[in-house]
């Protein structure tokens, strides 16, 4: 897969502005930086400078790079062309989601009230909505997706299981943003537990799909040597 840097400019231009603001920021920046919030809203870990200012800049670089990466050494490498701008979208919104929780930090650093109670609820809320909408357009490869030994060995299971995933996480990403809303924990709880239980539905409906598949070929790795 081929860089576009029309494509890859705003991603370069967000990770550049990450470190830029990270820049600005130091000298005006405690030495404890709070890193980690717990349930309850509040700060429950808090590291250096460089920690709180760089982690999740570098983070955001470092995913980047390796999703970049990916496809050069794929098997099914080709693949990739056929859903390029569906990849491009996913890498942008992982950056997208991690420069929106390092913004929550410097915001914080500049004693801005951070409600992580609500915004972290409706960030990841928002991502698997978009997870969900992107996920039906994702081809057969072997590092994004839905990837399980049926899918992998049937192109039926692999259409049918993302479109199906699709809808589960977004359903699943909209009752997630309520809780910011409701902010009820028995309720917190009960969508990630829902979240759970979906997942390994489609594990197992991914199973089914590959079972009735006239044209499923077996999983690599199972023929004799």
């Amino acid at each position: 897969m081929k860089i576009d840097w029309r494509t890859e400019a705003p991603m370069w231009a967000l990770l550049a502005l990450l470190f830029a603001l990270s820049a600005w920021c130091w000298p005006g920046s405690p030495d404890h930086i709070p890193v980690h919030w717990g349930l309850s809203g509040q700060a429950d870990r808090w590291g250096g400078r460089w920690e709180g200012l760089f982690a999740l800049p570098i983070a955001a670089l470092g995913i980047y790079l390796l999703l970049l990466f990916l496809p050069r050494i794929d098997p099914g490498r080709a693949n990739y062309a056929t859903f390029a701008k569906t990849y491009a979208l996913l890498r942008l919104l992982v950056v997208l989601v991690l420069a929106s929780f390092h913004v929550l930090v410097l915001l914080a650093i500049r004693g801005q009230h951070v409600d992580m109670t609500r915004i972290a609820p409706l960030l990841v809320g928002a991502l698997l909505v978009v997870l969900g909408n992107l996920l039906g357009k994702i081809r057969p490869n072997w590092f994004v997706g839905i990837r399980t030994p049926w899918t992998l060995s049937s192109k039926e299971s692999w259409t049918r299981t993302h479109r199906a995933g699709g809808w589960v996480l977004m359903a699943c990403g909209l009752l997630l943003m309520t809780c910011a809303f409701l902010r009820e924990r028995a309720y917190e709880v009960g969508v990630f537990v829902l979240l759970a239980a979906a997942i390994l539905g489609l594990l197992v409906y991914s199973y089914v799909v590959w079972r009735n598949d006239p044209d499923k070929v077996p999983p690599a790795g199972t023929s004799p040597a």
